[in-house]
């Protein structure tokens, strides 16, 4: 597994598709829940788990089981937890579970990238 993270419009995609080329990404505000477990990279992974909040899945068990299904995922998000927190709690409760959900899953990965201005570091 492999995570590619950083703000919005920083260039993640672009930095993660120059280093994969070959993989075949899924897209998260589109990606149905299968299908994170057999594509090769997620984009918008912030955007999956909000979907999957609006439709009320219990994503407790997200990490674990997209580590043990699919451990060679390219995972590229928008860091959410900087910055102003929202007054809306449900924003609250999406923040804390993909910072969570985000954290659990560089634990066990191989790889972290942080990208700003389209510039990669790897940090783990």
């Amino acid at each position: 597994m492999i995570m590619v993270i950083g703000g919005a419009h920083q260039g993640k995609l672009a930095y993660a598709r120059r280093l994969w080329p070959d993989i075949a990404w899924a897209g998260g505000r589109t990606c149905g829940e299968e299908e994170i477990f057999r594509c090769g990279g997620i984009y918008g992974f912030h955007e999956y788990i909000a979907g999957r909040m609006r439709d009320g899945a219990d994503l407790s068990v997200l990490p674990g089981k997209l580590w043990a299904e699919n451990p060679g995922i390219v995972i590229v998000t928008d860091e959410i937890g900087c910055g102003i927190v929202p007054a809306e709690r449900h924003l609250r409760e999406y923040r804390e579970l993909t910072g969570r959900i985000c954290t659990e899953l560089a634990a066990v990965s191989a790889e972290v990238h942080r990208v700003l201005c389209g510039i990669g570091t790897r940090i783990k």
